[in-house]
């Protein structure tokens, strides 16, 4: 799967397994929390994909090999990796799959789902842990009561999690002192979610949440944690501008934050509270290769990344791994 196909597979986001009986694996985190997907790799790139009932976009398996086709033409081969917790070789555990906020992107806030134990996180990554395939741990929660609460939780498992002697990255909202909570606690990386970089769209479309305490925090995480290990996402397709990605795009590598482009995607518990319209391949591409150009600039590697979607790859074009 070359880079161009995987920018093609991300740009259609969805696959229709051929095979009766065959099933993807729950999402419980982000905007595609409450659906299915599947895994594919071929050669050294991977490629997350929701399982629908109809689309172009086809799977099929012959014993162990897979193939993926569009609209009857092979495309891609390779094979469908099992997920360890959400995503290969990770523990990416979401301890609160519930949220206070209302981002109009996401199906957090409407499915109201679990809140997890500390014990059951802690009996899942032992779970991961007995597999030998468990390379590091990232820790996602949506929040149940307080961002301060949230945290604590957090803090609290990533120090019974440090004895597994395995790098450890935490995503949560974020809020002044965060950083040294985490720190203290052990964490290695942090990602805080800016979501998009236009101002007037996020004032939009995550009420509740301050764009500059974001920022403001992501500032201060590198300092702590270092270049490399701090990380934000970014959605493609909520009608911002190339250019007011481009910009934002400037400011976060200028801080030393690696930005994850992600691809928009249009939830159906979602419909009609947000204007969404999945980024094409060219789209993605271009601005996947300037996010490369300018971290390159600026003396960063997305192949240093020790946790998180740096290090998976499946629902981004990762700048270090795929280009």
């Amino acid at each position: 799967m070359d880079l161009e196909t995987k920018a093609l597979l991300l740009s259609r986001g969805t696959v229709q397994l051929s095979q009766p009986g065959r099933e993807g694996k729950m999402s419980t985190a982000g905007p595609g929390a409450g659906e299915s997907s599947i895994f594919f790799q071929s050669g050294s790139r991977m490629v997350r994909l929701s399982v629908v009932d109809s689309t172009a976009i086809q799977l099929e398996m012959d014993g162990d090999e897979a193939t993926i086709s569009l609209e009857g033409r092979v495309i891609a081969r390779g094979r469908v990796v099992e997920p360890l917790l959400h995503c290969p070789d990770q523990a990416y555990i979401t301890i609160s799959e519930r949220c206070i906020y209302d981002c109009k992107f996401c199906a957090v806030p409407r499915l109201m789902g679990k809140v997890k134990s500390h014990e059951r996180v802690m009996e899942m990554a032992k779970e991961a842990m007995a597999t030998g395939r468990l390379e590091s741990i990232s820790l996602t929660s949506g929040t149940e009561v307080s961002p301060q609460h949230e945290a604590e939780r957090v803090a609290a498992l990533v120090r019974d999690l440090l004895p597994f002697g395995l790098p450890i990255g935490v995503s949560v909202n974020p809020f002044p002192g965060v950083n040294r909570i985490l720190l203290d606690a052990g964490a290695d990386e942090v990602k805080y979610n800016l979501e998009t970089v236009d101002r007037d769209i996020f004032a939009q479309v995550c009420p509740g949440l301050s764009y500059q305490e974001i920022m403001d925090a992501l500032e201060e995480a590198v300092e702590l944690f270092g270049p490399n290990h701090v990380f934000s996402n970014v959605i493609i397709g909520l009608g911002e501008s190339d250019q007011s990605l481009r910009q934002g795009i400037d400011e976060l590598i200028d801080m030393g934050v690696l930005p994850i482009l992600r691809a928009a995607y249009p939830h159906p518990l979602r419909r009609g509270e947000v204007d969404i319209v999945r980024p094409s391949a060219d789209r993605m591409l271009g601005l996947a290769r300037y996010l490369r150009m300018e971290l390159d600039e600026k003396g960063l590697d997305g192949s240093l990344a020790l946790t998180g979607c740096y290090r998976c790859t499946g629902c981004d074009l990762a700048p270090g791994r795929d280009l």
